[in-house]
């Protein structure tokens, strides 16, 4: 994947990057839109060194899923 198409995505596209408070948003946004009802983690893109694949996942549990849950239970 080159720079450019990381960086498309990544800011309007399918790739879900940065903070929870940012990504929580955007996953929320997407699942919304789809009417899904399910979102699926995939924690890398490329080469990721271990410790911050652990990083990733543990952030994602402790921090994105209950903030999206918030938020779809605040726009229901």
């Amino acid at each position: 994947m080159s720079r450019e198409r990381f960086d498309a995505d990544a800011t309007g596209g399918a790739l879900m990057v940065g903070s929870p408070e940012s990504v929580a948003p955007r996953i929320a946004d997407t699942l919304r839109t789809l009417g899904a009802n399910r979102f699926s983690m995939k924690y890398s893109s490329g080469h990721m060194p271990h410790e911050l694949a652990t990083r990733s996942i543990g952030l994602y549990g402790r921090e994105v899923v209950p903030r999206v849950r918030e938020l779809l239970t605040d726009s229901a």
